[in-house]
């Protein structure tokens, strides 16, 4: 569905994406993940047809995006970080708008309308003028603006920016549920949401991809074993010097409160370091509420990967 063959683009003084080749099949979610700055959003508009590249090719459903450019945007449906639109305009008249310029015309144009204003929840707003909207009714509004002509490829940048934890969690089922019908391209902070909905991740980074694959690999791979959580009362002990002299502890942050010491400490690789922690703890004569190792997350391969901007 999406075929990038080494797309570059540069501005004066910056290289903003170099050399990107990838690939995202139909029927796939595929994360693309990078910190700020790193090129995913000049890759999406890009893709969208919104902006050219210095060199490169880039393919939507097989059609080039450069020299094809309205073919594929026709397989196409972009949702920007920053949604523009037309604020002295209704939900209602705006979505029929929007969709006439996709070619829906008639009975085909206002099921299309009424049915994204459902799945997108903007149905009890459709009368409402854009302008007088909250940030997540406008996100919404330009969901289901994407959604309307049902396109089999969405790009979506950041698409839960705005929203409170329950229209997140509605996003996300949202996201799952138009993975079975559309190939989706999604870009995210939320990198617990991700994990949960996305097949595959892509993970940019000055400009270049550092990583492809599934989580669960990634995870899998990652050099760093995880987070030791630890809540202790030490006494007149200062537990970050104590618990830092133990080999292999990397770091350790210690937030105290009430007496109790909790302590998240970072460790060597492939390393599990509880019985030596429950031992000083022992020999300290410590009172431990919590011994705890957690996973590694998706988060940890990412500040792995992207460590260098932090």
């Amino acid at each position: 569905m999406i075929k990038v063959e080494q797309l570059t683009k540069k501005y004066p003084g910056v290289v903003a994406i170099n050399n990107l080749s990838f690939e995202v099949d139909k029927g796939e979610i595929v994360g693309f993940l990078g910190p700020n700055g790193a090129g995913k959003s000049t890759t999406m508009r890009i893709l969208s047809s919104f902006m050219p590249a210095t060199s490169g090719r880039a393919y939507i459903a097989g059609h080039d995006v450069f020299r094809d450019s309205l073919k594929a945007r026709r397989h196409l449906g972009y949702l920007p970080e920053s949604v523009p639109l037309y604020g002295d305009m209704r939900v209602n008249e705006y979505l029929r708008y929007r969709g006439s310029l996709k070619g829906l015309t008639g009975r085909k144009l206002r099921a299309r309308a009424d049915a994204v204003k459902e799945l997108c929840s903007v149905k009890e707003v459709e009368n409402k003028l854009i302008a007088s909207l909250s940030k997540g009714y406008r996100q919404r509004v330009g969901l289901a603006e994407a959604l309307i002509d049902e396109p089999d490829l969405l790009i979506l940048d950041e698409p839960t920016i705005g929203l409170d934890p329950n229209q997140i969690r509605h996003v996300r089922e949202l996201i799952k549920s138009l993975g079975k019908r559309h190939t989706i391209l999604l870009s995210t902070h939320i990198l617990s949401e991700v994990e949960v909905t996305c097949s595959r991740v892509i993970i940019i980074h000055r400009g270049k991809i550092e990583a492809s694959d599934t989580p669960e690999n990634l995870v899998g791979r990652i050099r760093t074993s995880g987070t030791v959580r630890v809540e202790v009362r030490t006494g007149s002990d200062d537990p970050v010097e104590m618990l830092e002299k133990i080999v292999g502890i990397k770091s350790v942050a210690d937030n105290p409160e009430d007496g109790w010491h909790r302590c998240s400490i970072r460790v060597e690789a492939n390393s599990d370091l509880r019985e030596e922690i429950y031992r000083l703890a022992v020999e300290r004569r410590w009172t431990i509420r919590e011994l705890t190792q957690e996973r590694a997350t998706l988060e940890d391969v990412f500040v792995e990967i992207t460590h260098a901007d932090n």
